[in-house]
């Protein structure tokens, strides 16, 4: 994943990938053109890092993926959440709010 300017931080991927995936089912390149659009362009994941993250995502047993027609008509894999992925998601939301709370304090008061 890229920004227009700095890098984002590891692990950011995961969460945004299962906040995506909890509204529906989207193919890759749906996930990754409604990032770029709910972040108004400030982000943009790239197929190198997007692909591998589902995969190991689906492995861990957070999205499940099954073959569909995209809105194009072409063969594409939805992925949608899971129940643990739901929990995941969850764990991500804490951990996120920790780290920019800390970060806040410490712009705050340091």
């Amino acid at each position: 994943m890229t920004r227009a300017k700095g890098d984002v931080l590891q692990g950011t991927l995961d969460m945004l990938i299962l906040r995506v995936l909890v509204r529906e089912p989207l193919h890759g390149y749906g996930i990754g053109l409604r990032i770029e659009q709910v972040s108004q362009e400030a982000l943009r994941v790239e197929e190198g890092s997007l692909y591998p993250a589902l995969h190991r995502m689906e492995q861990a047993g957070w999205i499940l993926s099954r073959w569909g027609t995209s809105e194009n008509n072409r063969r594409a894999k939805f992925y949608e959440l899971t129940q643990e992925g739901e929990r995941q998601l969850a764990v991500e939301d804490e951990k996120w709010n920790r780290l920019t709370e800390a970060v806040q304090q410490v712009m705050r008061f340091a």
